[in-house]
C-alpha cells in the first residue's frame, strides 16, 4: 500500500472515529452511552481491552415490551474497511442478562443480539442495526438505518454536525415503520443527537461520551 494511502486512512480514521456511536473505541479506553427514544431508553457504560473488544454494563428499559433488562453486553468488531476518503465497520453485540416485568418482582433470564454496519466519509454517512431481543420469552426483532450528511467539513477538534434521518423498523409495534429527523453534533469526546418521530410524536434524544 503506498505510504500515501495509508496515511489518509489514519487521518480519516481519526476524523471519523468520533463521527458515530460505536460500541468498541480504543484500546484501554471507556464509553458511556444513552439513548432514549419512544420505544426505550437505555444505559450503556463499556471498557475496551483492545481496539475490537468491548465489554459492560446495558441496562434497557423497554416501554413497548413492559420490561426493564440489566446485563453485560459483549462488542465485536468484526471488520473495518479504510479506503483513502472513507471507512466501514461491521460490529456484532451480544447481551445477556435478566429481564424484570412492568409491576413483578420476578426476573427470567433474558438476551439479545444484534449487528450493526456504517460507511461514511467526511460528507456522507449511512448505517444498518438489527437487534433480536428475548426478553423473558417475550421476543421482538427491530431493525433501523440512517443516512446522513455534514453542510461542511469541520477540522479535527472542531465541532462536527450532521443532519439525518433515521428508519426504524418494529413489526409488532402500533406503528412498525417510523422515521425520525435527527440533528447529530460533536466535538471531542462527546457526541450529542435530537430529534423528533414523527409517527410516534415523541423525542430521541442520545449521548456518548469517551474517556
Amino acid at each position: 500500500m503506498p505510504l500515501r494511502y495509508l496515511a489518509a486512512g489514519i487521518v480519516l480514521a481519526a476524523l471519523a472515529a468520533p463521527a458515530s456511536a460505536r460500541p468498541v473505541s480504543y484500546a484501554g479506553g471507556w464509553t458511556a452511552m444513552q439513548e432514549n427514544n419512544g420505544m426505550y431508553s437505555s444505559l450503556h457504560v463499556h471498557y475496551s481491552p483492545t481496539a475490537t473488544d468491548s465489554i459492560g454494563l446495558y441496562v434497557e428499559q423497554n416501554r413497548d415490551m413492559d420490561q426493564t433488562f440489566t446485563g453485560l453486553q459483549y462488542n465485536r468488531l468484526v471488520r473495518r474497511w479504510n479506503a483513502p476518503q472513507s471507512q466501514g465497520n461491521l460490529y456484532l453485540k451480544l447481551g445477556a442478562g435478566a429481564a424484570d416485568p412492568f409491576g413483578s418482582e420476578g426476573a427470567d433470564f433474558a438476551s439479545f443480539a444484534g449487528i450493526a454496519a456504517d460507511w461514511e466519509t467526511r460528507r456522507v454517512f449511512v448505517s444498518y442495526d438489527a437487534r433480536a431481543r428475548d426478553f423473558g420469552g417475550d421476543q421482538s426483532l427491530s431493525h433501523a438505518a440512517r443516512i446522513g450528511l455534514a453542510p461542511y467539513v469541520a477540522e479535527f477538534g472542531a465541532l462536527h454536525t450532521w443532519a439525518m434521518v433515521q428508519v426504524e423498523n418494529n413489526p409488532e409495534a402500533d406503528n412498525p415503520v417510523t422515521v425520525t429527523p435527527l440533528l447529530r453534533l460533536f466535538k471531542g469526546p462527546l457526541l450529542v443527537e435530537a430529534g423528533y418521530t414523527l409517527e410516534e410524536e415523541e423525542f430521541l434524544l442520545n449521548w456518548t461520551w469517551r474517556f
